[in-house]
Formats: C-alpha cells, sequence, structure tokens
C-alpha cells in the first residue's frame, strides 16, 4: 500500500482547503472528483484524477493506479431545498456513491475513512449545544441521507474492519487565507456569501427570513466554523486513524457558541464598508431559533479546537476571495 491519501470530491469547497493543509503538511495526495476548477487548475503539488462515484469502473482504476493508505470523503449533493424536491439525487449520489466507494474500498484492503457528514442529522435539536449522543431524527432528505451512510459505516466498521471518523459540521464559511480557495457554489445558496454579494452589488438585496425567534435581536442564531479550522479537524481524523488512536467515532466539528444573522450582516457593513440592503420575510419551515455544536469530543479525541472561527477573521477571509483578481 502506498502513503497516498485520495481526497474524495476534493475540487469543492471543504474538500480544496483539507487538500491545500494536506499539501502544506507535506502529505501526497489525490483528489477524486468529477471536474476540477479553474482556480485550482496551477496550484503546487495538486493532482486530480476524474472520478465518479456512480461508476464502479472509474473508482476501481484510480485505486488500482495508486493503491491509497486513506480516504476523505467529501463528495455529496448538499442542498437541503433541493433534497426535498429530487430526493432520487441524493440517495443514489450520496447513498448509493458511498455504497460505490466503500466496496472498492473494502475490495483493495483500504481500512481508513474520514466522512464527511452534517448537522443536518439532529434535525430539530431538544437542546443547546447540541453533542454526539443526542436524537438523530434529520427533517430533510440531505440530512437522511447523511444519517444512512453513518449507519452504514458502522456497520462497516463492526463486520469488515473499516474504521471511520464521522465529522458532523455546523456552519463552514471564510476562505483560504493565502486566496487559493474559497467559497463557490452555483447557486449560492451559504448566508454570508450572499450578503457579501450583496455587499458587492451582484446582487440587490439580502434576505432574513423571520426577525420573531426566542433570540436577543429576533434573528436565528448559528454556529459558523471557519473552513481552515474544519480542514484542521480532518488532518487530526486522519492522523488519529492512521496512529491507531482512533476506530470509530461521530464527532462534532463547530465553535460551542453562535453567532445571529443580524450580528453577520452589522459585521458585514463593517469589514466591507458597504451599505447592505435587508429585506424581512416570513420564517422558513423548520428553522429552529439556535443551532450550536458542542465541541468537547472534537477537542479530548482530536486535541483540536478552532483557531480562525472569530467573525472578523471569517468575513474579512471571505471577502477577500470574494474580491480575488
Amino acid at each position: 500500500m502506498s502513503d497516498t491519501i485520495f481526497i474524495v470530491g476534493g475540487n469543492g469547497y471543504i474538500g480544496s482547503h483539507t487538500n491545500l493543509l494536506l499539501l502544506d503538511k507535506g502529505y501526497k495526495t489525490v483528489v477524486l472528483d468529477k471536474q476540477q476548477p479553474e482556480y485550482l487548475v496551477n496550484l503546487p503539488g495538486w493532482i486530480w484524477e476524474e472520478a465518479d462515484l456512480q461508476n464502479l469502473a472509474s473508482l476501481e482504476s484510480v485505486f488500482l493506479k495508486y493503491n491509497p493508505k486513506a480516504v476523505i470523503h467529501f463528495a455529496a449533493s448538499i442542498e437541503v431545498a433541493e433534497s426535498q424536491i429530487n430526493p432520487q439525487k441524493y440517495y443514489f449520489n450520496n447513498v448509493v456513491g458511498t455504497l460505490n466507494l466503500l466496496k472498492v474500498m473494502n475490495d483493495f484492503g483500504v481500512r481508513n475513512l474520514v466522512f464527511s457528514s452534517t448537522a443536518a442529522v439532529y434535525g430539530l435539536p431538544k437542546h443547546i449545544p447540541i453533542n454526539e449522543n443526542d436524537q438523530t431524527k434529520p427533517i430533510n432528505t440531505y440530512g437522511k441521507t447523511k444519517l444512512v451512510v453513518e449507519n452504514i459505516l458502522e456497520d462497516y466498521y463492526h463486520s469488515y474492519g473499516l474504521k471511520s471518523v464521522i465529522l458532523r459540521y455546523f456552519n463552514a464559511c471564510g476562505a483560504d487565507h493565502l486566496g487559493r480557495s474559497g467559497e463557490c457554489h452555483e447557486p449560492e445558496s451559504h448566508l454570508i456569501p450572499i450578503l457579501l454579494e450583496v455587499a458587492s452589488g451582484k446582487r440587490p438585496e439580502f434576505g432574513i427570513y423571520g426577525d420573531d425567534y426566542e433570540t436577543l435581536d429576533g434573528t436565528c442564531i448559528r454556529d459558523y466554523i471557519h473552513v481552515e479550522d474544519l480542514a484542521t479537524a480532518h488532518l487530526a481524523a486522519l492522523e488519529g486513524l492512521l496512529d491507531e488512536k482512533l476506530s470509530f467515532e461521530k464527532i462534532n466539528l463547530g465553535t460551542g457558541s453562535g453567532f445571529s444573522v443580524k450580528e453577520i450582516v452589522e459585521k458585514a457593513k463593517q469589514i466591507t464598508k458597504k451599505n447592505i440592503a435587508i429585506k424581512i420575510s416570513e420564517r422558513r419551515a423548520g428553522d429552529p431559533d439556535k443551532l450550536i455544536a458542542s465541541n468537547q469530543k472534537a477537542k479530548e479525541l482530536l486535541e483540536w479546537k478552532p483557531q480562525k472561527s472569530d467573525l472578523d477573521t471569517i468575513i474579512l477571509s471571505a471577502w477577500n476571495w470574494l474580491n480575488r483578481k
């Protein structure tokens, strides 16, 4: 077996930042993805192999070529609203695709996996902060598919000895401090980049869905975590598996605190020095007042804590990425 680490979906938002960190740390990585954004093409050390989780032959060929030591798995469809409209796409991409990946990993004797999950597996929490032993009852198809995969991974650990660390993200945000990668979804659906697009004049206004929640300013509070902090957690999980300190774990990745929508708007105005037009709309169904992670387990098992998840660093890095040349 080689010392190569596969990063599946590594040309995406969180995957690309994790790959940058591993490359900076001297790891040999190969990104498996269906396409590569132009801004990643000329980065030093970036090796990309075109592969599709729906195509077993394409997976088998890259495993045969590199025979990796471990896999970090990001590839998934992630839009909550779309998952409600087109669940078939989500079950095929997120569940069937992962089953194909696990089959090939088993066939090639690869026994280490870091899996990108989501706080959406919890659904509407009964108490805050949320810890890993709380009820998992997702309220959308996206969250359901991630929970299905979590259960599959538990079965594969017990039956096949395939070790995995499941990382449940809260709200990923921000961009690489050197401007090498950032948030770039099509269409964009995340709060901070949409807000900054309004500040830059690319959108006319920013919508706040409900200002009558049980919070100090009436807007939802969420746990925002810088994407580079997420990357360091993936590296810690990978090294825990390779050093045989971890075998099967589910771990939240969050800051343990949160910011309201209005707090983020005010900070964005301050950093960008732009006026941002706001429109208050009705609440969206299923939006809880607060979603905040307990990150105690991540601190204990991964020896990890966020370093860049203050609001100034998050918004400034995202703003610099949006205005890159």
